[in-house]
């Protein structure tokens, strides 16, 4: 017999902890037809519980439009699933279940530390299948990947562990057994490449989701900002050749409130510096209403810091 190795171990050992709360979820959608048929669609998806209370921690997309769902839990027993919280913008939702017993959940870890090349593994229900959750494993391949959605700015960890199609919100865990990010399968053109949501963006909003059924902690500075390339700062004349430029303040918003211009450039954010408007974005997003921020501004070629207090994000009515 071929003996175990240390990294098998560790692998097999994190599985075991977290398998027990990864479950199945199926949704059901009705839709019409052109004919103003109405009939139902089924999809599949996964999720973890994060709490004794049997919450579940899912992508928005799962349950999106979902009129039914079920929640099939690693020992094959079925729930009737429902939706405690949404949010759309971080792809992110919340889902409880009907019943009074205590539920095995996953403990979450940090995101923060990640290091290119450490091993990872995804655990999820791809395509439905029978028999309990389908492992992958791989290696953390880039951090900090920024794309960009309908409702903005995403930010991901991408993995070579496979992700498909039902593992869209089973747990990302490292070799701990330590969820640390929210597997994604959303992209169409992301074949032979994961992608997963850190657990540190699902954190900050996770209690506003099962208290609240949305998010409230949202903080806004307020503008719109473009990347400053050379070419750019060549043609305008701009007198930083990095940073963000400005392109848009809103009106009654944090920057609006603190003077800040439209053609004003960020340098700098609580001293770190900026050079795109993903890394601005992320910033913010990590911080808490209220919180205020420092930014250094360059207008017109002079330099000075302005204190900003971040405010809620205002909701579309």
């Amino acid at each position: 017999m071929i003996p175990i190795s240390t990294d098998e171990n560790l692998i097999i050992n994190a599985v075991e902890t977290v398998r027990k709360s990864v479950v199945n979820i199926a949704s059901v959608r009705m839709v019409r037809d052109q004919l103003l048929r109405v009939f139902p669609t089924e999809g599949v998806g996964s999720g973890v519980i994060i709490d004794k209370k049997g919450h579940i921690l899912t992508n928005y997309h799962v349950i999106d439009k979902a009129d039914k769902l079920t929640i099939t839990t690693n020992d094959g027993n079925l729930f009737d699933g429902f939706v405690v919280g949404a949010d759309k913008p971080t792809d992110l939702a919340i889902i409880g279940v009907k019943s009074k017993e205590a539920f095995s959940f996953a403990e979450l870890g940090n995101s923060e530390n990640l290091k290119l090349g450490q091993i990872v593994i995804a655990i999820g229900n791809p395509f439905g299948l029978t028999g309990g959750p389908t492992i992958t494993a791989g290696i953390i391949s880039s951090l900090n990947r920024k794309l960009q959605f309908e409702n903005g700015i995403l930010e991901l960890i991408q993995t070579d562990a496979a992700i498909n199609p039902g593992n869209s919100g089973g747990p990302l865990i490292d070799s701990s057994g330590k969820v640390i990010g929210i597997n994604t399968a959303k992209l169409p053109y992301a074949q032979g490449i994961g992608f997963a949501i850190p657990i540190s963006i699902a954190k900050t909003i996770i209690i506003d989701l099962i208290e609240k059924g949305r998010v409230t902690n949202r903080p806004w500075l307020g503008i719109s900002t473009l990347k400053i390339t050379r070419q750019l700062a060549y043609y305008y004349g701009l007198p930083a050749e990095q940073g963000v430029l400005i392109a848009e303040v809103q009106q009654k918003s944090p920057a609006n409130f603190a003077d800040l211009r439209k053609g004003d450039i960020i340098v700098l954010l609580d001293g770190k510096q900026i050079q795109e408007p993903a890394q601005l974005s992320s910033f913010v997003q990590r911080k808490n209403v209220g919180d205020k921020v420092t930014v250094r501004i360059n207008r017109y070629g002079k330099q000075f810091d302005k204190e900003i207090q971040l405010l809620a994000r205002p909701t579309l009515s």
